[in-house]
């Protein structure tokens, strides 16, 4: 049964606040989804703060310049669309969705939205191999941490080898 225009008024608005809390966002072109495929995506998104819709492409395309992202076209979307939409950081959506097509043949990833704008298929790629929030934050940690220990083990050298030659020295006299 067809929605009337209440009821699409009704999912361009909520499509679009979604856009505006949003850090990033991809979009899949999927044939062959079937629902359990649809709950084992549901479930690996809601555990990385990502929420998963399909909607049509007109739909999408008006929730978007409500929104203010730019670049959103129908051309630009092929097939049945799947969003995907995080919260958390910029590249969950992207990550979430590659890996749950990684070796399922029900679709491809489209295009995304990266800082209010579409971005094409190739960077969506880049986007979802890049690591995440807290990997970064981690990496981060390490870096900082590297400068410190290095210095005390220089220091410590220093140390190891006066100990050294003192122990030479008492050998040598006993």
């Amino acid at each position: 049964m067809p929605k009337s225009r209440s009821q699409k008024r009704e999912i361009v608005a909520g499509i679009a606040d979604q856009f505006t809390r949003m850090k990033g966002a991809a979009f899949v072109s999927v044939s062959g989804f079937t629902m359990n495929h649809a709950d084992a995506l549901r479930t690996k998104a809601r555990e990385q703060n990502v929420d998963i819709f399909i909607s049509k492409k007109t739909l999408l395309v008006l929730a978007a310049k409500e929104a203010g992202v730019e670049g959103v076209v129908p051309d630009a979307l092929e097939g049945s669309i799947l969003t995907a939409v995080s919260y958390g950081d910029e590249v969950s959506a992207a990550k979430v969705l590659k890996d749950f097509l990684k070796d399922k043949e029900i679709g491809a990833l489209v295009a995304g939205i990266l800082e209010n704008r579409l971005i094409g298929t190739a960077d969506v790629k880049r986007v979802a191999d890049l690591p995440t929030k807290e990997q970064l934050l981690g990496m981060l940690v390490r870096t900082l941490n590297a400068t410190p220990t290095g210095f005390v083990n220089v220091l410590a050298g220093n140390l190891r080898g006066l100990v050294t030659v003192l122990g030479a020295v008492g050998a040598k006299k006993v």
